[in-house]
């Protein structure tokens, strides 16, 4: 068994149905995508489930003896396969739902989870947590419902709880992908959830018209970089989940911060020569990165440029 599975079966000896479930996930690498239906154990008491065409965005679940903390819950009509994976590690009522932004893939199956995991009447529904900006982003989105909608929403830089055992920490990222991007740090078992703010393998998704910027973003990574702590020769130690892909360490983020970098200063030198967008574009500042961050579905390398010039310009 890997060391890292067994380090989490011994954090969860206390949730009867963690273990079974943890036994057949500690045969594959946390890395792994859960494209079977079943969340992955990153460390301590954090496990991941990603979608099931490896194109939605990624859940966080942490379990114990006070109930199960979900941190976003792809779209409504996955409900269903997120609440059984969810079962499968834990049979407490799910308490706490965070949203790190109002992207549908990210907050859509809110009222349904809230709905299935709420197994004590006298527990109410599960406080929903975003920054207040997710909020006032879903007023007259008529795609989410309102009871899909955060319950707890904060203004201040941080919001705290203790939960399980352990200090999670939701931190608002201002004018990143948008102006209402949280991370969550679970402290105790070393593990940050992004959202959409870090992405392997894709070009940021830099949401102009919601208040995104490039500095924006690079702000936030560099926010992750400071709590994340590398293990030996830079692997491991602090797991970092991304809103969509692989788990990731701190090396995978400073790699992300160092492209995204580099592409605004490409762009800022064009603008202070006083190129045009389309000239910026025809320049093809992002050529020695396609490789890696262009994928279909994702965000373009035209769309990325065009965010970033319109932050500079």
């Amino acid at each position: 068994m890997d060391a890292r599975a067994i380090v989490v079966l011994s954090t969860l000896l206390f949730v009867p149905a963690a273990a079974a479930a943890l036994s057949a996930a500690s045969q594959n690498s946390p890395a792994a995508a859960a494209n079977d239906g079943a969340a992955r154990p990153v460390q301590g008491k954090v496990f991941v489930l990603t979608a099931a065409d490896g194109g939605g965005a990624n859940v966080v679940v942490q379990v114990g003896a006070e109930g199960v903390l979900l941190v976003d819950t792809q779209t409504a009509d996955n409900a269903p396969r997120v609440f059984g994976a969810v079962r499968a590690l834990s049979p407490e009522p799910i308490r706490w739902i965070v949203n790190t932004s109002a992207r549908i893939d990210h907050m859509g199956a809110n009222d349904a989870l809230a709905r299935l995991g709420a197994t004590a009447a006298s527990l109410g529904r599960p406080r929903i947590v975003s920054h207040q900006n997710v909020v006032r982003r879903l007023v007259g989105v008529s795609a989410v419902s309102r009871d899909a909608w955060p319950n707890d929403d904060f203004f201040t830089r941080d919001k705290d709880f203790f939960f399980n055992g352990e200090a999670v920490i939701v931190t608002h990222m201002p004018a990143a992908a948008s102006d209402g991007d949280s991370i969550v740090f679970f402290r105790r078992s070393d593990v940050i959830a992004t959202g959409d703010l870090f992405m392997p393998g894709r070009y940021p998704a830099i949401d102009r018209a919601a208040g995104g910027s490039v500095q924006g973003e690079i702000d936030a990574l560099n926010a992750i970089l400071h709590l994340a702590v590398p293990g030996k020769y830079q692997e491991g130690g602090t797991y970092i989940i991304p809103g969509h892909g692989r788990i990731c360490d701190e090396a995978d983020v400073v790699e992300y911060r160092e492209m995204v970098t580099v592409v605004r200063d490409r762009v800022q030198d064009l603008i202070k020569k006083g190129s045009t967008l389309e000239q910026v574009k025809a320049a093809r500042l992002t050529r020695d990165y396609d490789g890696e961050y262009s994928r279909p579905g994702s965000t373009s390398a035209d769309t990325f440029v065009e965010s970033v010039y319109s932050s500079l310009k």
